[in-house]
């Protein structure tokens, strides 16, 4: 590779939160006197080693603007969102190709994520240099898990070797790329980066992290998220 390769973050941030149920789409809700969408993009653009960030917004995007401290920033792009994730992503993907080649690193991180640690953005990126597939922040399961068939039990699951998939999960771009045009080539529409990179046929690696990098997802991860962040600011 004839340059120096660089990190970039691609932040989906087009969904509106149905799960959550609250006016506000949740990554613009206020968590310590932020939104929460800021929390998660200044883990990355107050990183040394992060090129820049696209933030992908749905086109009926009425808070951006308004309440990001981010908006204008010169390190942040903004692209256009998708019907799906997914989507979103590719749109995003399009956006950093302007700035970025097809070597460079993506971490695609959730905007409603907004306690990641610095330690264990640092530990994805010191993966990533010796990662030829790519890389994401996960946790291993402490619970036993069942399968469910008609709310009963079918079966329990050795949980032994499962983990719960966090982000950032870290790609190259033109990898990336080809993943997801092969997952909507396939009509399958995934739930997260790593997932269309295993229908390739590639294995991308766990790499633990502090379970409280949880996403917001219903009004009670709120509180819980500012407990997360205090927790961190003190251990600091």
């Amino acid at each position: 590779m004839g340059h120096a390769v660089r990190h970039w973050a691609l932040i989906p941030a087009a969904g509106v939160g149905r799960r959550f149920g609250a006016e506000v789409p949740k990554q613009y809700l206020s968590l310590g006197g932020r939104p929460v969408i800021d929390h998660a993009i200044a883990a990355f653009v107050e990183h040394p080693g992060i090129a820049g960030c696209a933030v992908v917004l749905g086109s009926d995007d009425g808070w951006w603007s308004d309440v990001s401290a981010y908006a204008d920033h010169p390190s942040v792009l903004r692209a256009p969102g998708g019907a799906e994730r997914c989507y979103s992503v590719r749109n995003g993907l399009t956006a950093l190709a302007a700035r970025a080649t097809d070597d460079d690193w993506v971490l695609v991180h959730d905007a409603a994520r907004p306690c990641l640690r610095r330690a264990d953005l640092d530990r994805l990126l010191d993966a990533l240099r010796e990662e030829p597939v790519g890389a994401l922040l996960a946790v291993p399961i402490a619970d036993t898990v069942k399968r469910a068939d008609a709310g009963q039990v079918a079966e329990t699951l050795p949980r032994t070797a499962l983990w719960r998939a966090y982000t950032p999960q870290a790609f190259r771009l033109g990898l990336l790329r080809r993943a997801l045009e092969y997952a909507q080539s396939q009509d399958l529409v995934v739930t997260d980066d790593a997932s269309a990179v295993e229908l390739l046929g590639l294995q991308p690696a766990l790499i633990e992290c502090q379970a409280d990098n949880i996403k917001i997802t219903r009004p009670e991860d709120l509180p819980l998220a500012a407990f997360y962040l205090e927790q961190q600011q003190e251990e600091a």
